[in-house]
């Protein structure tokens, strides 16, 4: 592979915005740009919207996808019904992209190998297992890496198809390893999928899944695709590692607060990062900010229908100002437990975090004082039942309560001398909210107002006015976001 520290971008796309790939030929993809300046770039693609959700489950509501329906079937008509359906979503998705008929011809036909070859792999597992010696959930996550894998392959196939047609010489770089019997790290295999590549003359289509004898699936599960990413950008010593979505990285929803309130972020560090991450709101998965951290690699997040914007840039500048960057809100449970003989004794805090460890519940955040620990957690009401139930049995004399709340986070690379919280009560306040709590770290990156669930987006709104509005008219001109 010709590559050079400084000269060339690993570039990620999700899948929402991979739906609307013909405006992205049109805009990132290539846009004004021609000969040499279409080179030197890496992008790592998602599949189509919704495609994964129809292979794995429905990411919110949980809805089973194929890989679903085969752990829980009696037959292979529930699964195979639903590989069908991918198949002619995929069909769908790619026909949308591809203006020439014979492009999409020979995209129909990729669908079809691959979801028949998954059938067939599936058929043949289901048959196997049904002989009593060989177990079913021993290879369920490798099914489901299999699965993953299937979305990325198709999604960037067929951008290679519209890219070639519009006379880029793009190239099609499958780490999904198909049919592929070698064993492979992660390293290994990017390392063996780009060193035929110039990146000079060459346009590298990347799919977000890679196969690996690390298992992405089981360490990252659906975040797989931003830490395959990281990693390429680390071992092709990008110069820039870059994300593009279908907005800009902004001081708040602008949903919720407004078009004309917010604020693009424009300059942060990789620990805003890390806070956006634990709330919910990932720039990048936290295993991949960490990668890029370490190497020295930049991110920008940008809108990827705005490609002369340069976007949020995200590197380990410390703040020259004191400023908040965003306004973000989530919802949790309070899981709070109560025991009067807990003062002056050692493990209560060790038991707990096994317990929310083991039922893989996220930890937003924490309180104690002398009898009482609360953890604010965001999972299902099905998990914090569970931890309920398993607290209960350890702490028999405990009383136990789980609160539906909120918790809203002012962040920013440095919060020190704004008063955010002082400001933020009398915000709160005036729009009649009274927080259950507030809390602070030393280290002045955010402050969490914790208010009740219903009043969630007011608390957002009210200091979202006083915090960034309020200021930036003080400071003068702010950077507003287009419509």
């Amino acid at each position: 592979m010709t590559t050079a520290k400084t000269t060339h971008t690993v570039e990620k796309i999700g899948g929402t915005s991979m739906s609307r790939a013909r405006e992205l030929r049109d805009t990132l993809l290539i846009g004004q740009r021609k000969g040499a300046d279409l080179y030197n770039r890496i992008f790592v693609v998602s599949a189509y919207g919704g495609i994964t959700d129809l292979l794995l489950e429905h990411k919110k509501s949980g809805t089973p996808g194929v890989y679903g329906l085969f752990a829980n079937a009696d037959s292979d008509a529930g699964w195979s019904d639903a590989l069908k359906k991918v198949a002619e979503a995929m069909m769908a998705a790619h026909t949308e992209v591809l203006e020439d008929e014979a492009d999409r011809m020979m995209a129909d036909q990729f669908v079809r190998d691959r979801i028949d070859g998954a059938r067939s792999c599936l058929i043949d597992l289901q048959r196997l297992c049904s002989y009593g010696h060989f177990r079913l959930d021993e290879h369920m996550l490798t099914i489901r890496e299999l699965l993953s894998g299937l979305g990325e392959a198709h999604s960037a196939y067929a951008t290679v198809l519209m890219l070639r047609r519009a006379g880029v010489n793009a190239r099609f770089v499958d780490l999904s390893g198909w049919r592929d019997d070698s064993t492979h790290s992660l390293d290994s295999r990017i390392e063996d999928a780009f060193s035929r590549i110039d990146l000079t003359c060459e346009l590298p289509i990347v799919t977000g899944y890679a196969q690996c004898e690390e298992g992405l699936m089981r360490a990252y599960d659906r975040g797989y695709s931003e830490v395959t990413f990281a990693r390429i950008a680390v071992q092709t010593d990008a110069a820039e590692a870059i994300i593009h979505k279908e907005f800009h990285l902004s001081s708040a929803d602008p949903k919720i607060v407004g078009e004309d309130a917010v604020v693009k972020i424009g300059r942060t560090n990789y620990d805003v990062a890390d806070q956006l991450s634990n709330m919910g709101m990932e720039a990048i998965h936290p295993s991949a900010a960490k990668q890029l951290r370490r190497a020295g690699i930049p991110l920008r997040v940008t809108n990827a229908f705005e490609p002369e914007d340069p976007g949020t840039l995200i590197d380990t500048t410390e703040a020259e100002a004191s400023r908040v960057d965003m306004i973000t809100g989530l919802g949790v449970f309070a899981v709070e437990l109560l025991e009067q003989d807990m003062v002056g004794v050692k493990g209560y805090d060790a038991a707990i975090l096994e317990v929310l460890t083991r039922h893989k519940v996220w930890i937003v955040s924490k309180t104690s004082n002398a009898n009482t620990i609360t953890h604010y957690v965001n999972a299902p009401l099905k998990s914090v039942r569970r931890v309920e139930r398993d607290l209960a049995k350890l702490y028999p004399n405990a009383t136990l309560s789980a609160r539906n709340l909120a918790v809203v986070a002012v962040i920013g690379r440095s919060l020190k001398g704004l008063k955010v919280m002082a400001r933020g009560l009398e915000a709160l306040d005036a729009a009649g909210i009274e927080p259950v709590s507030l809390q602070k770290t030393t280290r002045d990156v955010d402050v969490q107002f914790i208010v009740p669930k219903d009043r969630m987006q007011d608390s957002i709104r009210a200091l979202h006015g006083v915090l960034v509005e309020e200021d930036n008219q003080r400071r003068g001109k702010p950077e507003r976001l287009a419509a």
